[in-house]
């Protein structure tokens, strides 16, 4: 099925291309019908249409190679002069090739119609009469092919942004549902109804983290990324349900280099790294555990890093929902500009560190 769809599609494609040229051709028939008659050297419509398509088909034939130079050499900044001087070349190399192909035609042309003519004479006349108009076919050829990639690449633009908005939404909607997920809800609902009998001012500080958090998630901005300072705002939120749940059981150090708070970061791109922290590295030990965060810039990147002390990376991890939209949405938003890796300490525990080229607001 797929190779069928393949097939057609490429014939398409190869229809359109002749379709184009003849179509280029048939106008230009026209116009060499039109004007031989006004000239009072009239000639036949079927021969006007003989010789324009020939015209044409040759050019169509070497657009190929020109096409191929157009994207391999493209006019745009950083290599506009060399690729400019490639193109002036090879347009005076098509320009030639076009007059010898032609020659060659016409030669065959003569000899169908019983009057025979020298390469040399179908030549010279070609090389006055064609030579400029050559140059100026190859230069549309390439102009037509720019602006072909540049509408494809817009289109791409387009598609690349919709993507993003969409994991954008799914990530909200990820934080919320892990906020709401049985495991989570039930330990924080079950944290206040203990604490309403023994201290209340503490459980209303839980509601109130439990509601911040939770309006968060559903009315967070759509922007693809915030401030690190606001990102924290939110993690502190989390942490402070967390550590209450915990108590002297969690320990969280932040150590956040000033110059990193206003660096911008994917939205809601931490909350995840910690979520997996206290899942698989605090809750399933007996120990109190310890959670570092940590933020640096360096040589124009922003590092993040999110350390534990329980046990490490097990050898048969199953990826979450979590850590998989995580490391999707740092996929589209930097491509091969991020890392993301999850490691074992040397010390213990696991480190998940996020590198990201380091950008301020208004200097992206």
């Amino acid at each position: 099925m797929l190779t069928w769809i393949s097939n057609r599609n490429a014939w398409i494609k190869w229809s359109l291309i002749v379709a184009v040229w003849t179509l280029i051709g048939l106008s230009f028939a026209s116009q060499f019908y039109i004007s031989s008659s006004k000239m009072g050297r009239p000639v036949s419509w079927g021969h006007a249409v003989y010789y324009s398509l020939f015209d044409w088909y040759v050019f169509a034939l070497l657009s190929f190679p020109v096409v191929w130079l157009a994207r391999r050499f493209r006019i745009e900044r950083g290599q506009w002069e060399r690729s400019v001087s490639v193109h002036l070349l090879a347009s005076a190399c098509f320009s030639l090739l076009y007059i010898v192909l032609r020659a060659l035609v016409a030669q065959g042309q003569g000899w169908l119609s019983r009057q025979p003519v020298t390469f040399s004479e179908a030549f010279q006349p070609l090389l006055v009469k064609t030579f400029h108009f050559s140059l100026l076919i190859y230069w549309v050829i390439v102009s037509v092919n720019h602006a072909f990639d540049y509408y494809r690449q817009a289109q791409e633009r387009e598609l690349h942004t919709a993507e993003l908005e969409r994991r954008l939404a799914e990530a909200r909607l990820q934080a919320l549902q892990m906020q709401l997920n049985p495991h989570f809800l039930f330990n924080t609902l079950h944290t206040i109804s203990a604490l309403m009998h023994k201290d209340v001012e503490a459980a209303d500080r839980m509601i109130a983290r439990l509601s911040d958090l939770l309006r968060y998630a559903l009315e967070s901005t759509d922007e693809q990324e915030v401030t690190l300072r606001q990102e924290l705002a939110f993690l502190r939120d989390y942490l402070e349900i967390e550590q209450t749940r915990f108590g002297d059981r969690l320990a969280v150090r932040m150590d956040i280099a000033p110059e990193t708070l206003e660096a911008q970061v994917p939205n809601l791109i931490l909350q995840p790294l910690l979520e997996n922290a206290i899942r698989h590295g605090v809750e399933p030990q007996s120990k109190p555990g310890v959670i570092e965060l940590r933020a640096q810039s360096h040589n124009g990147q922003l590092h993040l890093q999110v350390r534990d002390n329980g046990q490490g990376l097990p050898p048969d991890l199953e990826e979450g929902v979590g850590l998989s939209n995580t490391k999707a949405r740092l996929e589209h938003l930097y491509g091969q500009a991020h890392q993301f890796e999850l490691a074992n300490a040397a010390t213990g525990g696991l480190v998940v560190s996020v590198i990201i080229p380091f950008r301020v607001r208004g200097n992206a």
